[in-house]
């Protein structure tokens, strides 16, 4: 696999993290978590590129208030290439940014590869060849395309994607038109989507030349359009953003441009994906002792099954006689919740 000329990796990581509270705080989010192979999920996001876009075309965008910490996150990342958004405003903007940042460093033909800072894909060398074979359809096409994923379950959180008719670019990844993105259906929903074949998890990766997301922009949401020539213009992005940012409307890149755009491609992704959402995808990564619980760090169970047990300080935390729960110690806070709450916790976060 060659190295792609121009093409820029962009790791958006402003997110909180909330779900996986409190190990995951605002202060340090979910991409500076460090128990998934000892090093922080956005180093993942990084060192998974290794042989097909180097760290110098690998650009991260993150909050302004995190931007030291994912440099030393990152150290193989120049630290030049971490950009800080002054607020917050969902997708839509980071991307437009993104899409500046990449034309400001490759012209209007660089494919600009938006990637999260937070989740896992296995085996590595699947993902480097689907993105690859992406990139390579984005150049020849003018398309938008976004990586599905194979849904194992009907999953109620997580967008969905329903392919149409295929389209042939001579690579190993299959690609199809998309016919419409769905937002997080309930789960009888799902179940039938599922069963169709035809529909995939959106993975909210997207890969395009900076010309054709640009003219996309241009149609759907020009408010937020300006932004990218202006970040391309400028002498100094850090400061623009301070300009330029804040007065641009909130809303993901899904309801902005995804939803709307006719030019978008699917590819079928071949490789493990896991957003690591919540404390219910530990048993994915780590494994289980004979009553189903996975444990980490120093703790101890009795009469206690299908549970997930963190001690991430070396405390001990022991769990006697409960079922279905979780339960995360941490130096600053302690998690004990049932299963089937544990989706509830960006709600709980922004209570206290």
């Amino acid at each position: 696999m060659k190295t792609k000329a121009n093409a820029y990796a962009v790791i958006l990581a402003g997110g909180n993290g909330e779900r996986l509270w409190p190990m995951s705080t605002p202060e340090r989010p979910k991409q500076f978590v460090e128990i998934f192979g000892g090093k922080p999920l956005i180093r993942h996001a990084v060192d998974r590129l290794q042989g097909l876009i180097p760290v110098e075309r690998t650009l991260v965008i993150t909050a302004e208030r995190l931007v030291e910490m994912t440099r030393k996150a990152l150290p193989t990342v120049p630290a030049e290439n971490v950009f800080g958004e002054p607020c917050r405003r969902d997708t839509a903007a980071a991307v437009a940014v993104a899409c500046g940042i990449a034309k400001r460093l490759g012209g209007p033909d660089a494919v600009a590869c938006i990637l999260t800072a937070d989740q896992l894909m296995d085996p590595p060398d699947k993902f480097r060849r689907a993105l690859s074979d992406a990139i390579t359809a984005a150049e020849k096409s003018d398309a938008i395309v976004t990586m599905g994923i194979e849904p194992t379950y009907p999953a109620t959180g997580f967008g969905y994607i329903e392919a149409g008719e295929p389209v042939d670019f001579g690579t190993k990844t299959a690609f199809s038109r998309v016919k419409r993105f769905v937002e997080k259906p309930d789960a009888r929903t799902a179940e039938e989507y599922i069963a169709t074949g035809r529909f995939s998890w959106n993975a909210g990766m997207f890969i395009w030349k900076v010309s054709a997301m640009e003219a996309e922009f241009a149609a759907w949401a020009p408010d937020i359009a300006q932004v990218v020539d202006k970040v391309a213009e400028s002498k100094n992005v850090a400061e623009t953003l301070k300009r330029e940012y804040p007065p641009l409307r909130a809303i993901s890149v899904d309801y902005a441009v995804m939803e709307k755009s006719k030019r978008i491609l699917v590819a079928k992704s071949e490789f493990r994906w896991d957003d690591v959402g919540s404390w219910l995808s530990m048993p994915n990564h780590f494994s289980r002792d004979d009553d189903g619980n996975t444990r980490l760090g120093k703790t101890a169970v009795l009469g206690t099954s299908g549970s997930v047990v963190v001690s991430d300080d070396g405390h001990l935390v022991a769990v006697a006689g409960l079922s279905d729960v979780v339960v995360v110690h941490t130096q600053d806070a302690t998690l004990v919740c049932s299963k089937e709450r544990a989706a509830d916790l960006k709600a709980l976060v922004k209570a206290l």
